[in-house]
């Protein structure tokens, strides 16, 4: 943290140090918390610092020594050319920033790790009592810390999201307004430099293979429509300028090919993220090596929760410049995906909203906007209020692929609105177009998935969706809870339960009833009632009606019959008119 960081969590230099039992209490506290959004590596990482340091070890901690004693690196490890530890120290700090702006709030202790050394720091707060708030305890035990989803580095806390809407509520725009970008019709979205991947092999394939490499990642990149590519950069830097150069370096020694890329921040030169990708090269195999290689590389830099999204959501959790809030609008609807909380979702929508009004063309804001009227719908399942909002959906989602008819986010939008509306094929047609489009996107590959397979194609659709969440660098509890529906309709209960139960703790309801018809086939009576009662308290309509909760989103009545199963197991008074008519209709088609 930097010193106004430390300002801000309210650390004050005069109060007494912290004793060694204090800071491992605090340790402790951090590494079993949800909102501490870092890896087991991470975790291992920040725990070694701390009790070296402790143990009046400082001055030992170097990258070679964490790289070889916590990461298991050869003797041969050299930091100077291999950035992860850096890197990972780099998301060390972000994560511990934002488990103090959410779960760490009323926390005894701030531990920090000041930028450019890897020896951290511990200090008190001078006003403030041993932390006693829910949000820094250990978590539930109904929902153990292995299986929660680790979320990807975002702009964070409700908290953040409704501070973004208040202060664009505050500013003086109008419809259509762009007092606020110096009179720009267009948004500011980072820029992603690709400068020509390095030859360190110096023969003549190789140059070919990183001049191949190079335009088959830029090719790649222009089908994202979240960032803006380009081959030079420009020398004139515009105020509040956000822009990563992604840099490679290409061997080929025989029939291996390695591919070293990174992605480095224009203002500071720090790297944030960096990946090695091997390949055997086979006789006549190329260009099916090139294209492969560089979409898994454009895929991990440029999808939502990629590695540009991830190092722009931690810069603008420390501010926001008015000219790009319509940008982290955008990432913080992907930061609340999966939240069941209404007044996330409310304030996301309002923020979308304001973007939608300064700049009537950015049709990512009009994609994301419609599609959090999707999201809505399925947390908030409410008949009465279903028409209206669906309508809105598809206004959104209209005008977003009127601006751009080929960015794959206005056909997810559109496509998402139609199967929702019972248009099932329409909506495949759309998501056949946008995945033809660009397959690396995760996030498109996923929501198309998805819909193939409610649709009855569940071993292509979850093929598909599968493979989105293995090469998908982070996401909120939305994959997880597909699969888990995957998983029930092969009939693995106990692959669905354990896939459910890395949904974001505040399941939304539908989850919740998904989980109940999963307990119900596992036989955990128990378990289910719990849940039940969950339902009865906080979504009595959706307990009471649940054949209209599910026709909204399984449109065939044989998988509406095959979940009835699973929830009169459970202990849910399905009607029996109800339950027989799901089955009659199944078995006709």
């Amino acid at each position: 943290m930097t010193t106004g960081d430390q300002q801000d969590v309210g650390v004050e230099a005069s109060a007494s140090p912290p004793s060694s039992a204090d800071v491992l209490a605090q340790l402790e506290r951090i590494r079993l918390s949800a909102e501490f959004d870092a890896p087991d590596r991470d975790r291992k990482f920040l725990a070694y610092v701390v009790e070296e340091t402790l143990a009046g070890r400082g001055d030992r901690i170097k990258a070679y020594s964490i790289a070889t004693e916590v990461f298991g690196r050869g003797s041969s490890f050299d930091p100077q050319t291999d950035p992860a530890v850096r890197i990972e120290a780099g998301r060390i700090r972000r994560a511990l920033e934002r488990y103090y702006l959410v779960a760490g709030r009323s926390d005894p202790i701030v531990i920090s790790m000041p930028k450019g050394a890897y020896v951290p720091t511990f200090e008190r707060r001078a006003d403030k009592p041993p932390a006693t708030d829910k949000a820094s305890a250990t978590p539930p035990q109904e929902m153990p810390l292995s299986r929660r989803v680790r979320r990807p580095v975002t702009l964070g806390a409700a908290a953040l999201v409704c501070g973004l809407a208040g202060l664009w509520a505050g500013l003086p725009f109008l419809p259509g307004s762009n007092a606020a970008t110096g009179g720009s019709d267009r948004p500011n979205i980072p820029k992603l430099i690709v400068t020509p991947f390095e030859d360190l092999s110096g023969t003549r394939q190789s140059a070919m293979m990183a001049r191949g490499l190079t335009d088959e990642v830029v090719g790649n990149l222009a089908r994202f429509k979240e960032i803006v590519p380009v081959t030079r950069d420009d020398p004139v830097r515009k105020p509040g300028d956000r822009a990563y150069l992604l840099e490679g370096r290409v061997r080929l020694e025989g029939e291996r090919l390695r591919l070293v890329v990174r992605l480095v921040q224009r203002s500071d030169g720090s790297v944030v993220w960096a990946n090695t990708y091997d390949e055997r090269l086979q006789s006549g195999e190329v260009i099916d090596l090139q294209a492969r290689t560089a979409a898994a590389v454009s895929s991990a830099v440029a999808e939502p929760y990629g590695a540009v999204f991830q190092a722009s959501a931690a810069e603008l959790r420390r501010s926001v410049p008015k000219e790009w809030q319509a940008y982290a609008c955008t990432l913080t609807y992907y930061d609340h995906r999966g939240d069941a909380d209404p007044q996330a979702h409310r304030s996301v929508q309002d923020c979308l909203q304001r973007a939608t009004r300064q700049f009537p063309t950015y049709a990512t804001a009009w994609a994301l906007l419609s599609m959090s009227y999707v999201d809505a719908l399925r947390i908030r399942f409410d008949p009465s209020t279903s028409t209206g909002m669906l309508a809105q959906a598809g206004e959104a989602a209209a005008r977003a692929v009127d601006l751009a008819p080929l960015d794959v986010r206005a056909l997810e939008a559109q496509m998402l609105v139609l199967f929702d509306r019972g248009e099932v094929d329409a909506a495949l047609a759309v998501g056949a177009r946008a995945f033809a489009i660009n397959p690396n996107d995760t996030e498109l590959a996923g929501a198309y998935g998805l819909r193939l397979a409610l649709s009855g194609e569940w071993e292509t659709g979850c093929k598909l969706l599968s493979d989105a969440t293995a090469r998908s660098l982070g996401h909120t509890g939305v994959f997880e809870a597909s699969l888990a529906t995957c998983s029930y309709f092969a009939g693995d209960y106990a692959a669905a339960e354990r896939w459910v139960h890395l949904v974001k703790p505040d399941a939304s309801p539908a989850d919740r009833l998904l989980l109940l018809a999963i307990l119900g086939k596992l036989g955990k009576t128990d378990e289910a009632r719990q849940q039940r009662q969950w339902l009865e308290t906080n979504a009595p309509a959706l307990l009471g009606d649940p054949g209209q909760a599910l026709a909204f989103q399984f449109r065939r009545p044989e998988d509406q019959h095959r979940l009835f199963d699973g929830l009169r197991a459970a202990g849910v008074p399905v009607p029996e008119a109800e339950y027989q008519q799901a089955g009659a209709a199944g078995a006709i088609r």
